[in-house]
């Protein structure tokens, strides 16, 4: 279980986006604990609504379908008005976009079938140009 660096959605293999929102729904549903993603539950929910949005964005900018928000509204359900910012401030930092670049970087390598060479490509730009 991942939540892979926010910014880096963009980037993700289809495989790892849809992955991506069912372990979303996971964590909507049971509140998950897990070593990698623990961290999630020392933010305000916000963070976690503010990344969730980032994620349904790209799934439908890639014209992927959504077919329930039952679970995610259901864990949001309290939550008031969310500013716009950058989730999850000192986990997704420099290391953890190193750290999640070259966890891609082998799926790429290794010739995961869905990671098209060009969107591969655009991520090594993307995290060459912030280093």
């Amino acid at each position: 279980m991942r939540l892979w660096h926010v910014d880096l959605i963009a980037f993700l293999p289809k495989g790892q986006l849809l992955s991506q929102w069912r372990e979303l729904n996971s964590i909507f549903a049971k509140e998950d604990k897990h070593i990698l993603i623990n961290y999630i539950y020392e933010y305000p929910k916000d963070d976690l609504f503010i990344y969730t949005e980032k994620v349904i964005g790209e799934m439908k900018k890639r014209g992927y379908q959504i077919r329930a928000y039952e679970k995610m509204n259901k864990y949001f359900e309290d939550l008031g008005p969310v500013q716009g910012r950058s989730p999850f401030k000192h986990h997704h930092n420099g290391e953890y976009l190193d750290i999640c670049f070259y966890n891609l970087k082998e799926k790429f390598i290794r010739g995961q079938k869905d990671y098209e060479e060009d969107l591969y490509h655009q991520l090594c730009k993307f995290v060459n140009s912030n280093h």
